[in-house]
């Protein structure tokens, strides 16, 4: 069994972080949405009101008519500006969420490069440990059959050590 990865609890840690940073990414893409969406309500509804407006202009409204569309338009503009600052918001806020998640992300792909070089690291010192095992029984085995004495001595010696 390989040894185990020393900063595989960082690791962990990173991975976690890295989760909770998307399901906000996520809830601030939805909220984003949301706040895009209620202002394109606004707009369309207010070119729809305004469309009205200007077919009754067109054939003739009253005085008080007129304030009352004008003042419903009024509303719908002063509903449309915070709405727009809201989208803004949501946007700033959306593109912050990206950055953090970008920076949690490069995190865990560090620790997991690092965790790579370390199997592998652990890996290859197993492979040359299985090797020298193999060659040094190899050796024994020769030598016991009493024609490679010297050989296993030259051997062993040419071996390095792990």
């Amino acid at each position: 069994m390989p040894p185990v990865f020393p900063l595989q609890p960082l690791l962990d840690l990173s991975q976690m972080r890295l989760d909770q940073a998307a399901r906000e990414l996520g809830e601030l893409i939805a909220g984003e949405q949301e706040a895009t969406k209620r202002l394109a309500l606004l707009l369309q509804y207010r070119e729809e009101y305004h469309a009205r407006f200007m077919a009754a202009a067109a054939s003739g409204i009253g005085q008080s008519e007129w304030s009352n569309y004008s003042r419903f338009l009024a509303r719908i503009d002063d509903a449309i500006v915070p709405a727009a600052q809201s989208v803004e918001a949501t946007r700033q806020r959306t593109l912050a969420g990206q950055q953090d998640w970008m920076g949690k992300h490069g995190k865990v792909r560090a620790f997991n490069t690092l965790a790579d070089r370390h199997r592998a690291r652990a890996a290859g010192q197993e492979a040359r440990g299985e090797q020298k095992t193999s060659d040094e029984h190899g050796a024994r085995r020769h030598a016991e059959n009493g024609t490679g004495q010297n050989l296993f001595q030259l051997f062993s010696t040419a071996i390095p050590a792990v």
